[in-house]
């Protein structure tokens, strides 16, 4: 399912990319543990083309197409390790969800800079959405807090809880 992202133009885009490059300068770009070496390598650049001029789908497929992800990924058993085929939902769920978390930091400089609010609101649609996911829908957040919590929690759960994990379908819009 396609995300809808409200408020994305040319100015979030560039804001986008600014938050993207600044991860990338100070190394602390989110990299996939399913990535192999080539998408290690070509991550980076395939999310600021889809950032520029498209979106998750197209880094999803962006991602397949240059075969960047490993077959297998190690898992812990209480055998030891063993090694598990890698979904074949990996790219989606790593597209999805960093693309949103980029969009997000976008928002907030956006609105920032033009002093507008945010509000919490579902972006894809959910067969079985989360409880605690559509008790936040319509809650506004500080631009500021957001901006801080998703900077300081790469590739991790943030504090405020947006967006609210893989495949919740959550973003925020100007209001």
């Amino acid at each position: 399912m396609k995300f809808n992202f409200n408020n994305l133009d040319e100015q979030t885009r560039e804001f986008m990319i600014s938050e993207i490059k600044s991860d990338i300068d100070n190394e602390r770009l989110y990299l996939s543990k399913r990535f192999n070496e080539k998408g290690i390598e070509l991550y980076p650049n395939l999310l600021i083309d889809a950032v520029s001029s498209g979106d998750e789908e197209t880094l999803a497929i962006a991602l397949n197409d240059n075969d960047c992800f490993l077959d297998k990924e190690p898992r812990n058993g209480k055998n030891g390790i063993t090694y598990a085929k890698v979904p074949v939902t990996a790219s989606i769920t790593l597209a999805e969800s960093e693309f949103n978390r980029f969009y997000i930091r976008g928002l907030a400089l956006k609105s920032q800079e033009n002093k507008q609010r945010l509000r919490v609101y579902r972006a894809r649609f959910s067969d079985n959405p989360r409880a605690e996911s559509e008790m936040i829908i319509g809650n506004e957040v500080d631009a500021d807090i957001l901006l801080n919590d998703l900077r300081s929690n790469i590739g991790v759960d943030t504090a405020l809880g947006l967006p609210s994990g893989p495949n919740s379908g959550l973003s925020v819009e100007l209001v």
